[in-house]
């Protein structure tokens, strides 16, 4: 019998390339999703108004999901994933009924539908493994670094968005109707680069990771977005917490110097930054009218439900509702300009808090129903953290998908979805679904 010789090590490594797109086929569509947000956006789509190129590749993806289902005639999903991941229908279908016209409650359908059951639904079953999810955080970390570089330029040169009369925000790419567009970019980036640097991966990868989460940091504290400040800071310091002491030590020690070299080297601490960090304690003695326009929506959308507690005043109902419910202290909408736009008076159409959103369209049952779903999302996943932590496979994925959760329930205090970036949600929710509700043994490679 003849002697099979191995092949040469450059046929070897010529077979290893070719062999990786078809490796990583089924996640390309989710990578596109990603790749995407780095494009400029419209002038008129920053507002959330209409649809993107984003939305556009996100049905791409259920599509792509829906195909390869078919071909290799899988069972979609696990009883207990099918349960969790559909439970925001209840809500949404009774908010629908009670919309005040058929077009909004259709719009309404469409937009929750996509954001919270089918693309995370998609991305459960094409994220395969622990190999296709670091390779998703990988990307997130990349457009971070991309829409980071851009915001800190605008902020270098006075190209950004408009903050207290000087063009200095940092927004990216998304524009000045879309302020917090780059904030929650930066903001995934930087937990999934602490979350692989986390891990128990290659040692360059984990210096490689922790050299992004710092770089991350300017153009994060440039935003001047409130909101992904206090986020980042809780899930950031959670991630430390359940990697252990020992690394949130080495961590924080690590954070406290960069912050030093930007804030007296660089020279990040402006007057502006200073006061707008100040401003996060002082928002109940000396509020600005953007937080005295929050706290008067929230009042807003409170009363709503208390008219009517079960099922809200139905999709898309919160502008027709908000003056009949507003007090007189809510201005009429907030200035936006700069980052290559004009100015524009951008309505205040929601209350900027998902929780009270969901609570004022879709009542008490509404928010159980989605609200419950998340709380599902992060207990099953952070039960299997605490099993992941003695594997020998690390942790960094668990603290990437668990982290990213925690990020969004914990900005969902300041934000609702809306805009360009909000494609990001269903891809946050996706990732913490793969990993909260993956059968066992299932992406453990």
């Amino acid at each position: 019998m003849a002697q099979v010789l191995p092949a040469p090590p450059l046929v070897a490594a010529v077979a290893t390339v070719t062999a990786a797109p078809r490796r990583f086929l089924p996640v390309l569509p989710v990578l596109a999703l990603v790749a995407t947000l780095a494009l400029p956006v419209p002038g008129d789509a920053g507002g959330g108004g209409g649809g993107t190129v984003a939305d556009a590749v996100s049905g791409l993806v259920v599509l792509c999901c829906a195909l390869r289902l078919v071909r290799g005639r899988r069972r979609p999903l696990t009883r207990t994933a099918a349960v969790v991941l559909a439970m925001p229908v209840v809500g949404v279908a009774l908010a629908t009924a009670g919309a005040a016209s058929a077009g909004a409650g259709a719009a309404g359908l469409v937009r929750y539908l996509q954001i919270f059951v089918l693309v995370p639904a998609a991305v459960v079953l094409l994220v395969r493994d622990r190999r296709d999810a670091r390779l998703i955080a990988w990307s997130l970390v990349t457009l971070a670094l991309w829409q980071g570089a851009i915001g800190v330029h605008q902020y270098v040169t006075g190209t950004g968005a408009s903050y207290q009369g000087e063009e200095i925000r940092a927004v990216g790419t998304f524009g000045p109707t879309d302020i917090m567009g780059m904030a929650a970019v930066v903001s995934f980036g930087l937990v999934c680069a602490l979350g692989l640097a986390l891990g128990s991966g290659p040692a360059r990868h984990r210096a490689v990771a922790a050299a992004c989460a710092l770089a991350l940091l300017l153009p994060l504290a440039v935003s001047f977005s409130r909101g992904a400040w206090i986020a980042t800071a809780v899930t950031c310091g959670a991630q430390l917490a359940l990697a252990g002491l020992r690394r949130a030590v080495q961590v924080f020690a690590v954070a406290a110097a960069a912050a030093v070299v930007l804030v007296g080297g660089l020279g990040v601490g402006t007057a502006m930054l200073q006061e707008r960090m100040s401003s996060i304690t002082q928002v109940a003695q000396a509020p600005d009218q953007s937080v005295t326009d929050r706290y008067t929506m929230w009042a807003a959308a409170v009363d709503m439900w208390r008219e009517r507690p079960l099922t809200g005043v139905g999709l898309k109902g919160f502008p027709d509702h908000r003056d009949g419910h507003a007090s007189l202290a809510l201005s009429s909408g907030s200035d936006t300009d700069g980052a290559g736009a004009g100015f524009h008076r951008q309505p205040l159409l929601s209350p900027h808090n998902m929780y009270l959103l969901v609570l004022s369209e879709q009542g008490l049952l509404g928010l159980l129903a989605l609200a419950g779903s998340w709380l599902a999302l992060l207990v099953r996943g952070l039960r299997r953290l605490v099993r992941a932590r003695r594997s020998p496979d690390g942790p960094d994925c668990a603290l990437v998908a668990c982290g990213m959760l925690l990020w969004q329930l914990v900005d969902f205090a300041y934000a609702d979805i809306g805009g360009p970036s909000t494609v990001l949600t269903a891809l946050v929710l996706g990732l913490a679904a793969w990993w909260a509700l993956a059968p066992e043994g299932a992406g453990e490679r």
